[in-house]
C-alpha cells in the first residue's frame, strides 16, 4: 500500500520534473531549428538569384559581372556549408544535453524515492519497536504491580 503510493508519487514528480526541466532544451532546441531552417532558407534563395544573375551575365556578355557573381557565389556556397555546420553542431549538443538531463532527472528521482523508502521503512521500523517495549513495559509494570499486591 505505502510503496504503491511512493511509486505513484515518484511518477508524479518525475513527469513534473521532465516538463520542468526537458521542456525548454525542447523549446530551445526548436527554436534553434527554426532559426537554422530560415537561414538555409534564405541562403538557398540568395543562391537561386546568384544563379539566375550569373546565366543573365553570362549570356548578356559581361566578364566583370560574371567574376563578381562567382564571387557571391562562392560565399554563397561556405555561407550554406556553415550553417549546415552549426545545425549539425546545434543537434549534436542538443541530444547531449537532453541525454545528460533526462539521466540526471532519473537518477534524482530514484534516489529520492530510495532515500523516502528508507526513511518511511526506519520510522515505521522505530514506530515498531517503541511500541513493542512501551507494551512490554506496561506488561511488566502489570504483573509486577498484580504480583507485590498478592503478596500483602
Amino acid at each position: 500500500m505505502i510503496s504503491s503510493s511512493l511509486l505513484s508519487a515518484a511518477a508524479i514528480v518525475h513527469v513534473v520534473v521532465v516538463v520542468v526541466v526537458v521542456g525548454p532544451t525542447v523549446v530551445v532546441g526548436v527554436g534553434i531549428h527554426v532559426v537554422v531552417a530560415v537561414a538555409v532558407g534564405l541562403v538557398v534563395i540568395v543562391f537561386v538569384v546568384v544563379v539566375v544573375v550569373v546565366v543573365v551575365a553570362v549570356v548578356a556578355g559581361g566578364v566583370v559581372v560574371v567574376l563578381i557573381v562567382v564571387a557571391v557565389v562562392v560565399f554563397v556556397v561556405v555561407a550554406v556549408v556553415v550553417v549546415c555546420s552549426i545545425r549539425v553542431v546545434v543537434l549534436v549538443v542538443e541530444v547531449v544535453v537532453v541525454v545528460v538531463v533526462v539521466v540526471v532527472v532519473r537518477v534524482a528521482v530514484v534516489v529520492v524515492v530510495v532515500v523516502v523508502v528508507v526513511v518511511v521503512v526506519v520510522v515505521v521500523v522505530v514506530v515498531v519497536v517503541v511500541v513493542v517495549v512501551v507494551s512490554v513495559l506496561v506488561v511488566a509494570s502489570v504483573v509486577i504491580s498484580n504480583s507485590s499486591s498478592s503478596l500483602i
